[in-house]
């Protein structure tokens, strides 16, 4: 009897072997589709920008002279500047944007130079680089785990995550720093495991990387270096055969080292141009309070399992979150209860550092940094990790309830997919959110004249050329400069986009008034 209830557990467990493959399939399918059809999200458009050559002040100097343009006008500045390099891509981060390093821009632009500028061909880089993730997970929990099934499920968990296919889909470097946040721990712990030189370069290679990729990626450096030290100094005060460290930290702090050295060009950037870096991010220093805190923590968190939206208000919006919450919880309960000190402090120290090291800045400084999803990637990979080991650990006990939260989970996932892949935006559009309702308007009138400047908080150019890319040709734009000049005659329809003071002041000197036609103050129409 005994026999034959461990081969209907073996055949079990290849029937869900089978169906995580099917899972991972599905999640990188997910990926590909409708990658032109989402609006194309104002820092996208900043991405391709810099990538192509540009910069911010020379669009600005050349778009906004009183004079009438079109879509395709505007998305000149997509394409690569003629006669230009990878040092103009450089230079435009440096003067304008040092807090990005320039790798995803470099990628980007040789990925231009080949395929072209179109949305499919810009978004399908990120989208390729999110699949070299899924291996490096399977390394990294094989590595914690020694478990098949937990790592299949942390691919699995991965693949179908809707938080990692919508930044998949997203012309920004975030994919690229899911991976390489998950590459460099793998490569840590290989190279603590096998303490070789080669293993230790590989883990300087993906470090190296990772800083030239994001400045948070340094999370992911703060989190690893807090477990090494950590972990050696448990061992000094409690040796454990069973606990693979180096005896001294010594190889990893000369990794970080060379690391550093090898990242102190962009450190100089950096240093030099700081207030220019500290200027472009003063939105994140806006203080919130903490129940605004709390709710987006656990938005953060859960979206990568389930990402349907009911209304930031809604109490239904939180409910599955909660359960979500605990389930990974219970996990990280599991890990530290189940396995060796080696493995659960790295998924905690992954987990909490980071979101400690934005988290404490906002609530004694004031701030939202923690409240930014993409901000938090460095935490995530320990968060599905959780999820992996407590739902491997239920299926393998063979408890029928398992198999139905693993049930619920999928298809949440899956569901949450599905819509936003259906969706012409979501919340990661951020300030372009309501762009997609902007161009049906825009759309459905008879060619409309749309005035605007460069705006009050100087946004307008970013939104302007993700609007274009919905737009039909007799759409036309009045790009107000410095001195404007409004001259409409009897044109009409007339719109006004993001009206700045002073272009409401020019309507109200005509004796028209602006009628709001798009929340939250996007789109007015010129009314007599």
């Amino acid at each position: 009897m005994s026999n034959t209830s461990g081969r209907a557990r073996l055949a079990a467990l290849d029937w869900l072997r089978l169906l995580l493959l099917l899972l991972m399939l599905i999640g990188i399918a997910f990926r590909f589709v409708n990658l032109d059809r989402k609006v194309f999200w104002h820092d996208e458009v900043y991405t391709s920008m810099r990538a192509a050559g540009y910069t911010r002040g020379e669009i600005d100097q050349d778009l906004f002279q009183n004079r009438i343009l079109t879509a395709p006008d505007l998305q000149q500045y997509q394409r690569l500047k003629p006669g230009s390099n990878a040092g103009d891509t450089i230079a435009s981060l440096v003067n304008e944007d040092p807090q990005h390093p320039p790798l995803y821009f470099l990628l980007a632009r040789f990925w231009m130079r080949i395929f072209g500028s179109s949305l499919t061909a810009v978004r399908s880089l990120p989208t390729l680089l999110s699949l070299l993730a899924l291996p490096l997970m399977a390394g990294l929990a094989w590595e914690l785990f020694h478990s098949r099934l937990t790592a299949l499920l942390a691919v699995a968990l991965l693949a179908i995550s809707p938080f990692d296919i919508l930044f998949a889909q997203t012309a920004r470097q975030y994919s690229l720093l899911t991976m390489v946040a998950i590459g460099s721990s793998y490569l840590l712990l290989r190279a603590m495991r096998l303490g070789s030189r080669a293993a230790w370069g590989l883990y300087v290679l993906s470090s190296t990387i990772g800083l030239y990729t994001h400045p948070f990626f340094g999370l992911t450096l703060l989190a690893q270096g807090s477990y090494v030290l950590l972990l050696w100094g448990w061992q000094k005060l409690r040796p454990s055969r069973t606990v693979l460290v180096v005896p001294f930290p010594a190889s990893f702090l000369a990794a970080i080292a060379t690391t550093l050295l090898l990242y102190s060009p962009w450190i100089y950037v950096l240093l030099t141009r700081s207030g220019r870096a500290m200027a472009t991010t003063d939105w994140a220093r806006i203080k919130v309070g903490l129940f605004y805190l709390i709710k987006l923590w656990l938005l953060s968190f859960t979206a990568l399992f389930f990402d349907l939206d009911f209304g930031f208000d809604n109490p239904w919006t939180y409910v599955p979150r909660i359960i979500l919450a605990s389930l990974v919880g219970w996990g990280l309960t599991l890990i530290c209860r189940r396995t060796d000190r080696r493995t659960w402090l790295f998924v905690l120290t992954t987990i909490l550092v980071p979101f400690l090291a934005l988290v404490l800045p906002d609530l004694l400084l004031g701030g939202k940094r923690s409240a930014v999803s993409r901000y938090l990637i460095s935490c995530y990979p320990g968060i599905q990790l959780a999820m992996a080991y407590l739902l491997a650990a239920g299926l393998q006990s063979g408890k029928f309830l398992w198999r139905g939260i693993t049930a619920l989970l999928v298809t949440g996932s899956i569901l949450s997919c599905t819509v936003s892949a259906l969706a012409e935006t979501w919340w990661s559009k951020d300030l372009s959110y309501f762009n997609a309702d902007v161009i049906r308007q825009l759309n459905a009138r008879p060619a409309p004249l749309v005035i605007c400047d460069m705006g009050s908080d100087f946004t307008n150019t970013g939104d302007l050329i993700s609007l274009s890319y919905g737009l039909k040709p007799e759409v036309q734009f009045l790009l107000l400069g410095a001195m404007p000049r409004l001259d409409l005659g009897d044109r009409t329809p007339v719109l006004v986009w993001r009206p700045s003071p002073q272009v409401e002041d020019l309507i109200a000197k005509r004796g028209t008034r602006l009628r709001l036609i798009s929340a939250p103050d996007r789109l007015w129409e010129v009314e007599k």
